[in-house]
């Protein structure tokens, strides 16, 4: 059937000018976007030729756009910006749009990171925030790496700076960017509300020390979908003060798997609750899907839910680890814990590659309670040996079609 032309819709789009119409019944062009002023960085002196420091250019663009109303903060394609640490800090006069199209480059000049030794792109204290547009972010982590301690022995054991931060941001919208080659971490929300992340792809070497995909910590009220992440870390990591945290359609690998923890570390009180991953793919992660506290810790980790997940040949498919020790020295024994409960595993398939599928290695003075598993079935890659679980100090509260348990 052929379409009525006057009730055609068309949607035009010009990413340099950044113009969105409708050709109406009547043939009148009207902007959907009216009002909205553009701070390409471009008119502020940024080249672009990845080897001119751009970022003056780029603070002085947002300068502008978070001071406009409705702004639209662009970085043109086609293009590659070499920036040293800097933060888009508001608050803002209203909604900012930030359009990344081109690629954004971390300077590898470690001196340049003397004082923000943890960041390089921030944003903070931004209400409203929406950055999107299918560009590239690239931390340019290969001198950080080659000089960490999990790599280089000999070198003092020190944190790099995490590409992207979003810090204290209400009402956030992350979409369609590729963010590679972190120093550190990729992406960390931190103390943040309300977020909406899609559409993220996250790569670095397997080998990457600490280069976790999507970072949550202190966040409330957050939704990570359609996102693929490879790094040498946590593909996702969810941490202390973390609430209402959703996961779905995610697909991980290489990686350390996805992660609720490390938590209670230095004997630090820790609360998250109400996480779900519902609706994921790993693939020769070194876990799957993990919940890890140290010994000495105090809190409670609760209400967390993992269904409908697919693992294909994963190191600890499934494992609850409350004795968490990452450091040289073996960590010493102690009687306080963070509580594990009401945890549900469900609808879950895989392969293990190693002997252990199940892991719920428990604390004796506050064992995991309330542990749930309905159509859990993990095999052994190798098919002439069967998976096995372990189970020290769980309290299983249901078992429905469980291979193996405990």
């Amino acid at each position: 059937m052929a379409k009525d032309p006057k009730s055609s819709l068309h949607l035009q789009y010009d990413e340099e000018i950044l113009e969105y119409c409708i050709i109406s019944r009547n043939g009148i062009r009207r902007s959907l976007v009216d009002g909205k002023k553009i701070f390409n960085v471009k008119d502020f002196g940024a080249k672009g030729d990845g080897s001119f420091d751009d970022t003056q250019a780029f603070k002085k663009a947002w300068k502008k756009a978070c001071a406009s109303t409705t702004a639209v903060f662009m970085v043109p394609s086609k293009k590659t910006y070499l920036l040293k640490p800097i933060a888009f800090s508001g608050p803002c006069t209203s909604s900012t749009t930030v359009k990344i199209y081109g690629s954004i480059l971390a300077s590898k000049n470690r001196s340049d990171y003397q004082k923000s030794t943890r960041r390089w792109l921030v944003f903070e204290e931004i209400n409203n925030l929406y950055v999107e547009g299918g560009g590239k972010i690239d931390g340019n982590g290969m001198i950080w790496w080659k000089n960490s301690c999990k790599i280089n022995k000999t070198e003092p054991c020190k944190h790099a700076p995490t590409a992207l931060e979003f810090s204290k941001c209400k009402n956030l919208v992350v979409r369609n960017l590729h963010i590679q080659n972190a120093q550190q971490m990729h992406v960390n929300f931190n103390s943040c509300n309300f977020v909406k992340a899609s559409n993220l792809k996250v790569t670095s070497p397997e080998d990457s020390p600490n280069t976790d995909g999507i970072h949550i910590t202190n966040t409330q009220n957050i939704n990570v979908t359609n996102s693929t992440i490879g790094a040498g870390d946590d593909c996702i990591s969810i941490e202390n003060g973390s609430h209402k945290v959703r996961a779905t359609n995610i697909t991980c690998g290489p990686g350390h798997g996805i992660s609720i923890g490390s938590l209670g570390d230095n004997n630090s009180k820790a609360h998250v609750s109400n996480i779900t991953v519902d609706g994921a793919t790993l693939t020769k992660t070194t876990n799957g899907l993990r919940i890890k506290t140290w010994q000495g810790g105090s809190g409670v980790a609760s209400n967390i839910i993992f269904k409908n997940i697919k693992l294909y040949n994963v190191d600890n498919p499934i494992i609850i680890d409350q004795n968490y020790c990452d450091q040289d020295k073996p960590c010493k024994k102690k009687k306080s814990a963070v509580q594990v409960k009401h945890v549900v595993y469900e609808n879950i398939r895989g392969t293990s590659s190693s002997k252990k599928a199940v892991i719920f290695d428990c604390s004796v003075n506050h064992p995991c309670l309330d542990i749930t598993m309905k159509n859990v079935k993990i095999n052994s890659v190798e098919g002439t040996k069967t998976a096995e679980a372990t189970c020290n100090n769980v309290q299983l509260n249901k078992v429905i079609d469980v291979s193996p348990k405990c």
